[in-house]
């Protein structure tokens, strides 16, 4: 294999909320820290995935230990940590376990709800980011593609997708198991993204009271309020939001948390002490931790809908089956797909030598040719051009087949001295190079 495919990350099942939160990548719209990574010896392409529940950096190496290293120093140096306080939570993935773990994410079989859908946009979404920030190069296009028509194929030729929910639909059934039937609660929404818009859709048929919307950006709030008749607020107004909701449903890509204590213990004085609801699904969490320490608030991290997710499991286990097999079909292409990048050098030098002698013969013939007319000499042409592809089909034909396996690098080697390709030691004899004995 040209470089080693490495992942190296945490997620859901290595690492709790209150680590994760830690571990993010939010806001790098102009691929700064994704070029950070690509920038460190020994990395030539690299993919940062971050989403609610996993941190993963996706990368073409040379493939050392200390390369390795280098990448998990500097997660850590960006979120302000020792490299060892990371190790515990930490996976790494090489060549072929590398590729598994990046099919199966894509197809949603290592997400914290076996066949959500959203997973496949956000993977989309991170590959776009590093493209646009140039630092995905063939391996990783290639791997990223492949991907994205692996969890297609896992969506159409399996039943995963028929049962699956979303988080935001496990957010919606934990509040039902809490609160019971939703018709007459106050719903809030904070946050006006894809999760909160799957929330809304989730929720504006089990309510009759009007959703509210409350985001930074207001016209966004207006926005989603506005496809479901509900009512959009300002940030500023949060406070008295949160004084007439009972569930609150939080999904903002703040880096901070955006409901605090000291704000709770005022919006609790508002409200006499009426119980309300947190469903946090957000990744650093938007709930501040000691909000759950105050009396009759109850607040439940995307960490708490685990058991939620874990009663809807069984009716998939039997398509997750199904869409491994599918994964690993396509595991095996595209790892002969990447073998057969090491005999493509080979191959173009054997082509060029034999397309370099046919035109050197021709040309020496021109003399003797000058009678011909423009059709005779593009017979000739075409005659000669075929010859040398039927020459070369059965030599790339073998070496592409022995592309993989221990011979491999003894077959390249016996076809570039046989024809004299390249880093083939030479002399000149009659006017022709041949390779030295």
């Amino acid at each position: 294999m040209n470089g080693a495919i490495v992942i190296i990350g945490l997620n859901h099942s290595t690492a709790s909320v209150k680590v994760r939160e830690r571990i993010t990548f939010p806001g790098d719209e102009q691929g700064a820290l994704t070029k950070m990574f690509a920038a460190l010896p020994g990395v030539d392409e690299v993919v940062i995935l971050s989403t609610c529940n996993r941190a993963e950096i996706m990368a073409v190496t040379d493939g050392s230990i200390e390369t390795r290293d280098r990448i998990i120093r500097r997660m850590a140096s960006i979120h302000k940590l020792e490299a060892s306080e990371l190790l515990g939570y930490l996976y790494v993935y090489t060549n072929v376990e590398a590729v598994e773990h990046l099919f199966s994410v894509t197809a949603s079989l290592d997400s914290m709800v076996l066949g959500e859908p959203q997973i496949l946009g956000q993977v989309k979404g991170a590959y776009r980011k590093a493209s646009d920030a140039k630092t995905t190069g063939p391996i990783l296009n290639r791997m990223l593609h492949r991907s994205f028509f692996t969890a297609k194929r896992v969506r159409t030729e399996t039943d995963i997708g028929a049962s699956a929910v979303s988080v935001a639909c496990v957010a919606i059934d934990l509040a039902k198991k809490i609160l019971g039937d939703l018709i007459d609660k106050w719903i809030l929404l904070v946050g006006a993204g894809e999760m909160a818009e799957l929330a809304a859709r989730l929720l504006s048929n089990q309510v009759r009271k009007p959703l509210t919307v409350v985001n930074r950006t207001f016209e966004n709030a207006c926005c989603l309020a506005a496809q479901f008749s509900g009512q959009a607020m300002e940030i500023e107004h949060l406070q008295t939001a949160l004084a007439q909701a009972d569930v609150v449903v939080t999904s903002t890509s703040s880096c901070e948390p955006v409901v605090r204590a000291d704000q709770m213990q005022k919006v609790m004085k508002l409200r006499k002490n009426r119980p309300i609801f947190f469903v946090d699904i957000a990744i650093p969490r938007d709930v501040a931790v000691d909000v759950n320490d105050i009396d009759n608030v109850y607040v439940y991290n995307i960490d708490d809908l685990q058991s939620v997710a874990a009663e809807n499991l069984e009716d998939r286990r039997g398509e997750a089956k199904k869409a491994g097999v599918i994964i690993e079909e396509e595991v095996t292409k595209f790892i002969h797909w990447v073998d057969t990048l090491e005999s493509t050098p080979t191959i173009i030098s054997f082509l060029d030598k034999l397309e370099s002698i046919r035109t050197r013969e021709i040309s020496r013939l021109n003399g003797k040719l000058s009678h011909l007319s423009t059709e005779q000499r593009e017979a000739i042409e075409i005659l000669t051009k075929a010859m040398i592809n039927k020459i070369a089909h059965e030599p790339i034909t073998f070496l592409k087949k022995n592309s993989v396996g221990g011979k491999s690098k003894e077959y390249l080697d016996v076809t570039q001295r046989l024809f004299c390709l390249e880093n083939c030691p030479e002399v000149e004899n009659s006017g022709d190079k041949v390779c030295k004995p």
